[in-house]
């Protein structure tokens, strides 16, 4: 990008090397530069634009275009089939579990590791209402869950028909208790759940879910239909219990994005002399990106790495044209700390870059999910506080990559080499990691190590445990935390700096 600047007064006044006055003449020789004001007016408009475009496919036809809300909220997934009666008051239900499970296209028995069958009060069949559960698993023992972000850890080991855990349900008002056994004599307490707002009448009963299982190839994650198969015992119930036979049904009509069903894979239950055969797909937890055609917040910023570009070129040109044109010499002059006017120019430009990236965040953030459920695609919802964190965070880290530009192009002296070396330490890792281009280990490391760390402040959603996916980079999860990977940028942005201050007050200008 080429500038033409017109050198700046002389100021005599009293006062003239304060630190003020160093920002109003930066503020001034900013301004009058059109190019740079172009420049930053394509950079917001890069970060929206780019972002519509990333997001634009049409999805019209396939998948449903919502995803369940909690009670706080947060996104999540529920979907399973329950087998149920009502308990209106308190109550329990007690019943020996295995699992086995069947995957898609396989003629042997096998189940995934976060398949679930057990039992499950639920305050109504409405997705994302509350609930509580104990349940066994395909690999992670018995374990009672509540409210979809909450686990807690019980029996170990796996199940079968000669092995089964035995479960307890037991509701006390709004608190539900979990216990397991593997014997049904000697109980142990897993975990108490709290469900404010608990109806008198809720569902309880026996499921079963299973989410599809997922392979990792060299063109990205693969995933095949599977269900959960939970098979129970004699059923005793004691309290306020409905009588007449056991309703089933597949809560969310289907699998939901988390799971699958197939030709061959159904949902169902089965009734013999009291036991029953409970099969599902699906499953009861947090939602998480790269399980179905839906996107995330950070997906309508993609765009925040083509306005980096930009803001990069103007970043180093704000002190390179300076060396360029010989106004470098009538700048030092009027203040000879050579330092505070390093200083002064990040202000400047950090200020403005910052603007820049709220305003860009923010529009493509207003207007993206809009455009994404009008062509068939769900969109993850965020708390408030979150969504916030993301669009400050992008206009954080358009600031402090471009003062990066700053230091490197004071350090350098030419715009075209500085502008190459930071696009090629923070928009080309990035690019690789996202993009599929590297294997998951080496973007992981990419993003952990290079300045491109930064890109993580935009990430929205978690990694959970209890719920298989593609953590990965080109899912949206990067493997720092949010202002972790931040402060990894805000490092190199800060030796840039230092070592650039230095070498202005070293070298002639």
């Amino acid at each position: 990008m080429t500038a033409t600047m017109t050198p700046a007064r002389p100021d005599t006044r009293t006062g003239r090397d304060g630190f003020a006055g160093l920002l109003h003449a930066e503020w001034t020789k900013f301004s009058t530069v059109r190019g740079w004001v172009l420049g930053m007016a394509a950079t917001a408009v890069a970060i929206v634009v780019v972002g519509l475009i990333g997001t634009g496919a049409s999805n019209l036809g396939s998948a449903a275009s919502t995803v369940p809300i909690a009670d706080d909220g947060r996104a999540v997934t529920d979907n399973f089939y329950f087998v149920h009666q009502s308990l209106t008051g308190d109550g329990s239900i007690t019943v020996p579990v295995s699992l086995s499970g069947r995957i898609d296209g396989t003629s042997e028995p096998q189940v995934v590791p976060w398949a679930k069958a057990g039992l499950i009060v639920k305050d109504s069949l409405t997705q994302g209402s509350a609930y509580a559960a104990i349940m066994v698993t395909g690999s992670h023992g018995v374990r009672m869950q509540d409210n979809y972000f909450h686990d807690v850890a019980g029996l170990a080991g796996a199940t079968s028909a000669d092995a089964p855990r035995w479960l307890r349900l037991v509701r006390s008002g709004d608190l539900i208790t979990g216990y397991d056994s593997s014997d049904g004599s000697r109980w142990t307490r897993v975990g108490t759940a709290r469900l404010t707002g608990l109806a008198s009448t809720a569902q309880i009963g026996m499921f079963a879910s299973s989410p599809m299982t997922m392979s990792e190839g060299d063109n990205g994650a693969s995933f095949n239909p599977a269900v959960g198969i939970g098979t129970f015992g004699s059923v005793g119930v004691t309290g306020g219990w409905t009588s007449g036979p056991w309703k089933g049904e597949k809560v969310g009509r289907d699998a939901g994005a988390s799971g699958s069903y197939s030709n061959t894979l159904t949902g169902g239950f089965t009734e013999s002399n009291g036991a029953f055969t409970v099969t599902g797909a699906g499953d009861i937890a947090p939602a998480v990106a790269g399980t179905g055609p839906m996107y995330t917040l950070e997906n309508f910023l993609v765009g925040a790495f083509a306005g980096l570009i930009v803001l990069i070129v103007i970043g180093t040109s704000f002190i390179t044209s300076e060396y360029r044109f010989g106004l470098i010499h009538t700048t030092f002059a009027a203040s000879p700390r050579r330092g505070r006017v390093l200083m002064a120019k990040s202000v400047v430009l950090g200020s403005v870059a910052f603007g820049t990236g709220v305003l860009g965040a923010a529009v493509a953030v207003l207007i993206g999910p809009g455009q994404a459920r009008s062509h068939g695609f769900a969109v993850i919802p965020v708390p408030m506080i979150t969504e916030l964190r993301v669009i400050v965070g992008t206009g954080l880290l358009l600031a402090v990559a471009a003062i990066f530009a700053l230091a490197v192009g004071a350090l350098l002296r030419r715009s075209a080499t500085a502008a190459t070396l930071v696009i090629a330490v923070i928009i080309l890792p990035y690019v690789l990691a996202v993009s599929r281009v590297l294997p998951t280990v080496p973007s992981e490391w990419l993003l952990r190590v290079s300045p491109a760390a930064g890109f993580s402040v935009q990430q929205s959603l978690q990694r959970y445990d209890q719920v298989l996916t593609t953590y990965t980079p080109a899912a949206g999860y990067y493997p720092l935390a949010p202002w972790v990977g931040f402060a990894v940028l805000c490092v190199y942005t800060a030796i840039a700096l230092a070592a650039a201050t230095i070498v202005l007050r070293r070298r002639d200008a």
